[in-house]
């Protein structure tokens, strides 16, 4: 059975429906203030972060921590996963 994660927060379900209609607290927007989003690129042993090169075993350890190159802003934003 497929895995699909949110890019925002890393969370998993085996359904887009329920990963997408799900509020996600770490959405860019705010807390709580929008839908978590599929990541679509593939399952991997490492993730990488598109912005500063930071690598985590999850997309939920990598997107935890504030990104000190995101566009926003140092620190400003989270850390994002590239596909």
């Amino acid at each position: 059975m497929a895995n699909y994660y949110c890019e925002y927060c890393g969370r998993s379900t085996t359904n887009v429906t329920s990963l997408t209609i799900a509020i996600c607290p770490r959405h860019p927007d705010g807390m709580n203030k929008g839908r978590h989003k599929l990541y679509e690129g593939s399952e991997k042993s490492s993730y990488i972060c598109k912005y500063c090169g930071r690598s985590a075993r999850t997309i939920a350890a990598l997107t935890a921590g504030k990104c000190p190159r995101h566009p926003k802003g140092m620190s400003k934003g989270w850390h994002s996963p590239a596909l």
